[in-house]
């Protein structure tokens, strides 16, 4: 709905008219009559303003905001507290430049928050540069396997089933037009299983892909598993991460991956009924001419002083499409103007905090829901701030009971892994109080 629209009857005939057109069916004249609908949208004839805000302001408020609820699903958004000063930046009319900063002369506020936000993700993951990001934390891992078929020249994608469900669909879809084989590695308690991961690579493995920590929260052995990876010529690893997690946990350079990438919903951008998000890529000075999206670099100007410009350009628009590293071409600008202005704020100690309280008070949920032996841990193994869990109970039902009483619960695994009928993941982010976990328990407990 638009809030006024200013333009008249004779405002669009004159615009239609200045173009050569005598209607604005004329407008989509590309679009075959059988797949237009041909009919009257079935709306009221005619409302007041009035009365269509009332009418939206009553649908809008069916959905419940998480300000209302106690949040413990997870599963790839998370439910961080954001800091006020992210809003209050983002605000401000300094960052209201064009959305393509093609012409840096009048794009420095972009330029340079894009600039800051590659700095801090590289030194988080600890690789050599970051591009400008991508649109979330799928398509993030199917870019960087597309970069490591065209650096290595194979077809072969390997992936582990412990990667995010909507990840893998994603890089299916992809591979499929771009006549790619995605091979899928099981899981053994919980995590990618090494010895089957040994079995499928070879001289055809063009990446090996894992998640740590893993869509069931647990922390896979991303060292072993680069070691398997690295046993094929020109095989590129690509560890797909929670950037919250490498507050405490050691940073994916350090551990021989080639390619970070990872959903970076997290850093300061809300849950928002799921989306827009924010995808980020980071990787080894290696891949610098394959890696996908923009890429802003620090220079100077005719004066001498400090400015930014987008970089190292002949991957992406300004060649033939065919030899573009990437026909995404765009960046989620605002989500990573939060991000970035969210990560200065905390800074290394904040950023340290927020992932060592979501991990202390997942493992007391975790033992809190445990303790009674009613609910059972799906596996046994080190996790960040989720874990699953599995009863006799259907999940489902498990969800409505939590859900009369204002808690939205995990996140039924059944629904992509057969085998895990009423397991449910949970998820605990620093947000959340003791009360609200011993509540959680306590009506978990009472579910027959």
């Amino acid at each position: 709905m638009y809030p006024y629209i200013p333009t008249t009857h004779e405002d669009e005939q004159e615009m239609l008219k200045s173009i050569g057109l005598n209607s604005l069916d004329d407008l989509f004249s590309d679009i075959p009559e059988d797949m237009r609908l041909n009919r009257e949208l079935k709306l009221p004839k005619s409302k007041s303003e009035l009365e269509v805000k009332n009418y939206l302001t009553s649908l809008a408020n069916k959905n419940c905001s998480l300000s209302e609820l106690t949040c413990f699903l997870g599963a790839g958004a998370y439910d961080h507290y954001i800091p006020s000063v992210v809003d209050h930046i983002i605000s401000r009319s300094e960052y209201y430049t064009s959305y393509t900063p093609y012409q840096p002369e009048i794009s420095q506020g972009t330029l340079q928050y894009i600039f800051e936000f590659q700095t801090l993700i590289a030194n988080l993951t600890g690789m050599d540069i970051a591009n400008a990001s991508l649109y979330d934390g799928g398509t993030a891992v199917v870019e960087a396997a597309l970069m490591a078929a065209a650096s290595s020249k194979k077809d072969e994608i390997i992936i582990s089933k412990t990667v995010r469900p909507e990840s893998i669909q994603i890089l299916k879809t992809y591979a499929h037009v771009q006549n790619l084989k995605v091979i899928e590695i099981d899981m053994k308690d919980g995590v990618t299983d090494l010895e089957e991961l040994d079995k499928h690579v070879n001289d055809n493995t063009a990446a090996v892909i894992v998640q740590s920590p893993n869509f069931f929260g647990i922390i896979e052995d991303l060292k072993a598993t680069g070691e398997i990876a690295h046993k094929a010529k020109k095989a590129s690893f690509i560890a797909s991460v929670d950037p919250i997690s490498l507050g405490i946990l050691k940073k994916p350079g350090e551990l021989g991956v080639d390619v970070v990438v990872g959903e970076g919903q997290g850093l300061g951008i809300p849950v928002a009924f799921g989306g827009p998000y924010l995808g980020f890529m980071a990787t080894k000075s290696d891949y610098m001419r394959k890696l996908p999206g923009r890429v802003v670099g620090e220079t100077v100007d005719k004066n001498g002083k400090r400015s930014y410009v987008l970089t190292l350009t002949a991957r992406e628009q300004h060649i033939r499409r065919e030899k573009a590293t990437s026909n995404i071409c765009s960046n989620q600008g605002l989500n990573v103007l939060a991000a970035t202005v969210y990560m200065v704020t905390l800074g290394k100690e904040g950023l340290k905090e927020v992932a060592m309280q979501s991990t202390k008070k997942a493992h007391y949920a975790f033992e809190q829901l445990t303790k009674s032996g009613k609910y059972k841990p799906l596996f046994d193994k080190p996790f960040f701030k989720e874990f699953a869990i599995t009863s006799d109970i259907d999940a489902d039902s498990i969800n409505m009971k939590l859900r009369k009483e204002n808690i939205v619960g995990g996140y039924h695994l059944g629904k992509d892994y057969s085998q895990f009928k009423n397991a449910v993941l949970y998820a605990v982010t620093e947000k959340r109080t003791k009360e609200e976990i011993d509540k959680l328990s306590s009506v978990l407990e009472g579910i027959k």
